[in-house]
């Protein structure tokens, strides 16, 4: 059996706490039925997903952690997938499209 280093360890760890951090969010958004989660497709379920993990490793865990995601609307969570499409097609760049979701996530704070 192949040793683990710490530093793989590290990455799991990260990744883990990345995974559950959307799966919580993803869970807010859910219970709120003005969010129409279940309207959107699996494609977009999975950029949303995406977005949001790239989102929780680059803004500030008390942003993250304050954003009441539970309150994002529809058109917050259409206007966060097509942030997630354009950075996916190099429209534009991760940094400007995180930065533009960070707006919206303070909007629901």
């Amino acid at each position: 059996m192949p040793e683990v280093t710490n530093d793989e360890r590290g990455r799991r760890i990260f990744q883990l706490h990345k995974e559950r951090a959307v799966e919580a969010a993803i869970e807010k958004i859910r219970h709120n039925a003005g969010s129409g989660l279940s309207a959107l497709s699996p494609q977009d379920l999975n950029t949303l997903n995406q977005i949001l993990g790239e989102t929780w490793v680059s803004v500030g865990r008390q942003i993250w952690q304050q954003s009441s995601f539970s309150r994002l609307t529809r058109k917050d969570l259409e206007e966060i997938i097509s942030i997630g499409n354009d950075v996916k097609s190099k429209k534009l760049r991760e940094e400007t499209g995180i930065n533009k979701i960070c707006r919206i996530l303070k909007g629901s704070i």
